[in-house]
């Protein structure tokens, strides 16, 4: 396993809990803004819990897809939910692609670069397989910016504990920009490269909603969070109540953006 992911997105229930389920309303507009041709043949490097893979199936009108994740509980979530004949799960690395050269018409990725150690090498991959004319295309999180769910939290931590840097995606993941996005797939020799921000609303109807992602042990604030002293753990808790917004009902609402970057191959 080559992606550091795999440490930390480790039970795919919590991660769907924290994460998927916002990658799921951020797929179709990834998808949309991608504008792909139907009959087409697709890799999802990355595929996780299948969100990504399930919206092409649905939307794209796909010839095949084969989905892709380093963790072999994540292709068996994917599996066990997509029932399409035109899908297939396989265990193995955004750095070495099991798939053959220019044997794919799309190849897309969602939420995973900046977990991947050899960046420029997982996009060397993403165009190998494709055809020439064949898009590479891929999303990540605003981590430093727009990503409010996330960015309360460390925010509060910071204040309270330096260390909090060592989990903080917003200070770890500096690729997931515009444009470090762009040089990254220029460097590949990728043409016609854009990049687009893509929001979506989070809505929570409680505080405890809201935290309860955070005490399941997957993804970085989660495991930053169970590390952390009993004490400590309240004084966080209480330093991120105090600061997130809150409607006069204890609704809470948020922004998420993701950058989303795409290729074509010559």
């Amino acid at each position: 396993m080559t992606e550091k992911r795999g440490e930390l997105w480790g039970a795919s229930d919590a991660y769907e809990m924290y994460m998927g389920r916002w990658s799921r309303r951020i797929a179709p507009q990834f998808l949309s803004w991608l504008g792909p041709a139907s009959d087409a043949s697709w890799v999802d490097i990355g595929c996780g819990t299948g969100v990504l893979c399930e919206a092409i199936l649905l939307g794209c009108s796909p010839k095949a897809v084969l989905g892709i994740d380093s963790s072999a509980a994540f292709v068996e979530a994917a599996t066990s939910r997509i029932k399409d004949a035109r899908f297939k799960g396989e265990q193995g690395s955004a750095e070495a692609v099991g798939a053959a050269d220019e044997s794919m018409d799309y190849a897309v990725s969602g939420l995973l670069l900046n977990f991947v150690p050899d960046k420029a090498r997982s996009i060397e991959e993403m165009v190998r397989v494709t055809v020439p004319g064949g898009k590479s295309a891929l999303y990540v999180w605003d981590y430093a910016g727009h990503m409010q769910i996330m960015r309360h939290f460390f925010d509060a931590a910071l204040e309270l504990d330096a260390n909090a840097k060592e989990y903080d995606d917003g200070i770890k993941a500096p690729i997931c920009r515009p444009a470090p996005l762009r040089q990254l797939f220029e460097g590949a020799g990728l043409k016609r490269v854009s990049v687009e921000a893509i929001d979506i609303p989070t809505s929570f109807e409680s505080f405890a909603e809201y935290w309860k992602p955070f005490l399941g042990g997957t993804g970085s604030a989660p495991k930053y969070f169970a590390s952390l002293d009993p004490e400590s753990q309240v004084k966080l808790e209480k330093k991120v109540r105090q600061r997130i917004p809150t409607g006069p009902d204890g609704e809470i609402l948020l922004a998420a953006r993701a950058w989303a970057v795409q290729g074509t191959k010559d």
